[in-house]
């Protein structure tokens, strides 16, 4: 008798169920960070003890790396506990952007408009649509990674599809495809800086890098990317759920029947129906007409000679308040329209509703709060500690003691960017580490500053989205909460791992193209000095 072999399918199934059982056995995530930081604080006392230090290129004199059970690292921990919670980066963009999108939520604009935006499109194009947003979303900065997933789940659903297969596609596209976009953004911008600054340093620094200078590059990387997302979507995630029985529907929160009692007209007390009232049509016809007033303020804002959005120069590159206003731009784009909607729909009836409304959206990060406490006590130390430098200046050097030379050592500084990432999620921080190194070392080589750039985008963003370092997956794990409360970290890293390697070897493989046939990597810069 012959016994079928298992299906492709089912022995994908099987490796992610045990990549998320062993995930699931680390611990809460509130207790993984305080283990981690109880390791970085032991790790950098005995590195201190022994005189570790790290030569930063660039700099004069060695920085040590300094111990945490030492009378500095002790008067940092003491006098920065309450700055280092406050002060953590993610809290401020999490917890302001939610408060407007989550008034758009519970008033029910985004429901409304979901529904009479994907009522009539096609089921299978939602993923690639999905694919392509997410990819995309790097020109909202970090705010895309609290923006598109949630939106995706609601469109999902309202299109009869698996909502998680929205979140984990829509965080997948954004984080693993964050250093891209077919827009200039302002990571562009401050790429460009770090690497000009970097190249300044030696007498031959090739082109000049800009903004645009990795354009041609990125929007070769936004299509195969958006095109990768989608099909993994559709083909890998959404069947992989289905077939588990992942939970499709949201679970009730404890809360429902309170927010029922006390507004009957809530939105989220009852089930979301498939048809739009002729409230709901009012309501965003008043939403959109506040939107585009809003726009035209702003825009008459930005444009104005005497802006105070424009920088010292007049301009808004490669740095402008502008570009640090994502935050304010991005919550009214929320708040305004919601505002409108809710007043015209019937949804909000009294100022007092407005901050209700907004207070039930923080009631739901009320988790993710109280991690972000520890999240900013260990990325505080890891920085303060100069671990993190120590580790990507020692990574570089080893590579560069193999006597790797042409593309191979490309491909090496890729490879290290990728593990590198898994502990120093932010691009820029990587990026100022690693391009004094390795800027420096492929200008001798004769590669362009603008090619290195682009090579270390493929790095810097494909394993992001599979290291519990990325404060962000625990906002992602939240949101999965809702569906399935006894999800893990390991669940939702499991459920990242298809789009890693993937994206790595597609990422790769556009680069490897424009290196092979000299194609310029954005307006006047190619691959190699001179040509």
């Amino acid at each position: 008798m012959t016994t079928a072999s298992p299906s492709a399918p089912g022995r994908l199934d099987r490796a992610l169920d045990r990549i998320e059982r062993v995930g699931n056995r680390l611990p809460e995530p509130f207790m993984l960070f305080v283990l981690l930081t109880l390791v970085v604080a032991v790790l950098s006392s005995l590195m201190a003890a022994f005189g570790v230090t790290v030569t930063i290129p660039g700099q004069d004199a060695p920085t040590p790396v300094r111990g945490a059970f030492t009378g500095a690292g002790l008067e940092f921990f003491f006098t920065g506990l309450a700055e280092n919670f406050i002060g953590f980066p993610p809290l401020r963009t999490v917890v302001t952007i939610m408060l407007a999108v989550g008034l758009a939520e519970r008033c029910g604009m985004l429901a409304a408009l979901i529904r009479l935006a994907f009522s009539r499109a096609p089921r299978w194009l939602l993923p690639y649509a999905l694919g392509f947003i997410g990819v995309s979303g790097s020109v909202m900065a970090d705010s895309a990674f609290i923006i598109i997933p949630p939106l995706a789940a609601i469109v999902f659903k309202a299109a009869g599809r698996h909502p998680v297969a929205g979140l984990i596609g829509g965080f997948a596209a954004v984080g693993a495809g964050y250093s891209t976009s077919l827009l200039i953004t302002s990571l562009d911008a401050l790429f460009a800086g770090i690497t000009n600054g970097v190249a300044a340093t030696l007498p031959s620094a090739g082109t000049t890098v800009t903004p645009v200078s990795n354009y041609f590059f990125n929007v070769a990387s936004s299509i195969v990317l958006s095109v990768l997302a989608g099909l993994i979507i559709d083909r890998v995630v959404e069947p992989g759920l289905v077939r588990s029985g992942f939970p499709d529907t949201e679970a009730e929160p404890d809360d429902a029947a309170d927010r029922k009692a006390t507004n009957p007209e809530d939105p989220t007390a009852e089930p979301v129906s498939a048809t739009v009232t002729d409230a709901e049509r009012r309501g965003l016809r008043a939403a959109g007409i506040a939107l585009l007033v809003l726009a035209v303020a702003v825009l008459a804002l930005v444009l104005a000679p005497n802006s105070p959005l424009r920088n010292d120069t007049g301009g808004y590159l490669p740095k402008s308040p502008l570009l640090d206003s994502v935050v304010t731009l991005v919550f009214l784009a929320f708040f305004v329209p919601a505002l409108f909607y809710g007043i015209f729909a019937g949804t909000i009836r009294r100022g007092a509703d407005v901050p209700l409304l907004m207070g039930r959206a923080l009631k739901d990060l009320s988790g993710f709060i109280v991690l972000a406490f520890i999240l900013g006590q260990f990325i505080a130390l890891f920085a303060w500690t100069n671990i993190g430098a120590w580790l990507a200046v020692s990574g570089a050097q080893l590579l560069e003691a193999i006597g790797l030379t042409g593309y191979p050592a490309i491909l090496g500084f890729i490879v290290l960017a990728s593990l590198l990432n898994l502990f120093i999620v932010s691009g820029s921080s990587l990026w100022t580490l690693m391009a004094s190194v390795f800027v420096p070392l492929f200008l001798l080589l004769g590669y362009e500053p603008g090619f290195v750039q682009g090579a270390f985008r493929v790095g810097d963003a494909a394993t992001q989205v599979m290291t519990p370092l990325n404060p962000y997956m625990i906002v992602l794990l939240t949101f999965v909460r809702r569906y399935q409360p006894a999800a893990g970290l390991g669940t939702v890293i499991a459920k990242m791992v298809p789009f890693v390697v993937p994206f790595w070897v597609a990422w790769v493989l556009v680069l490897t193209a424009f290196y092979a046939f000299d194609i310029p990597l954005g307006p006047g810069v190619g691959v190699r000095i001179g040509e």
